[in-house]
């Protein structure tokens, strides 16, 4: 932290950014109303973008794994992300170096710096990579435990296979969203009434789920799994992640295989992906596991990170908006790291620009429940939501997820991901 602590950039940093030069996220953006310019890769500084296509066009990306590297100039992170760790490294001390307060190739360049720094006010942000694949896992035992509590009883609430490996189903790539983009609300069946016919419409249950992503690096080879000991070297980093859930349709449509129409018709993310790197200062010891693993996702160092999560709502009709959770990603029970040894142990091969997530991240208490479900306990009690309530989600409502972490005298943070409901389709 002592180290991170000392670095300070020439680009004036408001003390409660969520991206000092300890951060450095990277995204894509596309200057506001200029549509046919192509998106460009960036990275956040405090109010501004670095458009890292304008510094490597100035060669200021002059290590030996950059220099000669067109992946700065794609319109995804997709070619950059497959470069691994060290590309990943370069990148990130070339841009602390470059903004650095101390250095004059940026600081004292007046028409370069222009070029190279864009106001957040004029930029619009586009879903940084092109996701091949995504998965969703369901890694939190408060979650898990929560769900089972409501569907199946206090008997049996986690599975007991649930302890020995990371729950996993593959979700929809095709309705992973940039955040800001409106959440038309799903149609679908729903449970009968009595000996009536399967309802259909409009879900009556939308709702949201506080959940992180990880965006996978070089990946693997078909048929060649990623030891544990090497699955933190094909993770680039994390992003804030709401996915949006039918409750109605989904509980309707579960069993036997699993979620679908509940689930695929949307899933939000945050434009800036924060590295692993800019997380190290606010590792954690993960919970403790019991059983203990299998060989294969035993680890070393068995570590979450220490990132406070808050969920928001804002009502259509009011002005403000109310938080309605608070929680945080170090209680998740299975690490990403483990998820991905796990995603691999069979041979699948995971690409540049996959994601997995976390599944919604529930903490202990009551206050710190990640999504609708939970905290209304399926709709059987109102929440207040500034002066209305709510059990599940209304057309009108805005849904604001954010994650920041707390460094001393500086923050590391993801800004923020939101979406708001629109009515159904005709």
């Amino acid at each position: 932290m002592a180290e991170a602590k000392l670095l300070r950039s020439f680009v004036e940093v408001p003390r409660d950014s969520h991206f000092p030069i300890q951060n450095l996220p990277f995204g894509v953006f596309r200057r506001r109303g200029q549509p046919e310019d192509p998106p460009r890769p960036a990275t956040a500084i405090g109010d501004f973008a670095l458009d890292l296509a304008a510094v490597s066009a100035a060669g200021l990306f002059d290590g030996p794994l950059l220099s000669a590297s067109p992946c700065f100039r794609q319109e995804t992170l997709n070619m950059f992300l497959g470069l691994g760790r060290p590309a990943w490294k370069e990148a990130r001390a070339t841009l602390q170096k470059i903004l650095s307060a101390d250095e004059p190739v940026l600081r004292d360049n007046e028409a370069l710096r222009k070029n190279c720094l864009v106001p957040m006010s004029d930029v619009e942000m586009l879903l940084p990579i092109t996701v091949g694949d995504y998965t969703d896992f369901f890694c939190s035992v408060h979650h898990a435990r929560n769900c089972g509590f409501i569907f199946r009883g206090p008997q049996t609430p986690v599975n007991p296979n649930w302890f020995h490996l990371p729950v996993g189903y593959h979700g929809r790539a095709s309705s992973v969203i940039i955040s800001g983009t409106d959440i038309i609300r799903p149609r679908g069946q729903g449970h009968p009434t009595g000996s009536s016919q399967p309802y259909f419409g409009p879900s009556q249950k939308l709702d949201f789920e506080l959940e992180m992503a990880a965006i996978v690096g070089p990946g693997n080879e078909l048929g060649k799994p990623i030891d544990i000991a090497d699955a933190e070297d094909h993770i680039f980093g994390l992003v804030v992640m709401n996915d949006w859930s039918a409750r109605d349709i989904q509980a309707w449509e579960t069993i036997p295989l699993g979620p679908f129409l509940g689930k695929s018709f949307s899933t939000s993310v945050s434009p800036w992906i924060v590295t692993l790197d800019a997380l190290k200062p606010f590792a954690c010891e993960a919970p403790k596991q019991e059983p203990e693993p299998l060989p294969y996702l035993a680890e070393k160092d068995h570590i979450n990170y220490d990132i406070p999560l808050e969920a928001w709502i804002k009502p259509k009709e009011q002005s403000d908006a109310s938080i309605v959770t608070k929680t945080n990603f170090k209680h998740m029970y299975w690490t990403v790291t483990q998820q991905l040894a796990h995603h691999t142990v069979n041979g699948c091969n995971l690409r540049p620009g996959d994601m997995f997530a976390t599944g919604t991240l529930s903490g202990p208490e009551p206050d710190s429940l990640g999504c609708l479900l939970e905290i209304t306990w399926n709709g059987q009690k109102e929440i207040s939501v500034g002066n209305s309530t709510r059990r599940f989600l209304q057309d009108g409502d805005e849904v604001i997820l954010t994650a920041c972490c707390k460094g001393e005298d500086y923050n590391v943070g993801f800004g923020t991901c939101t979406g708001k409901i629109v009515p159904s389709l005709p």
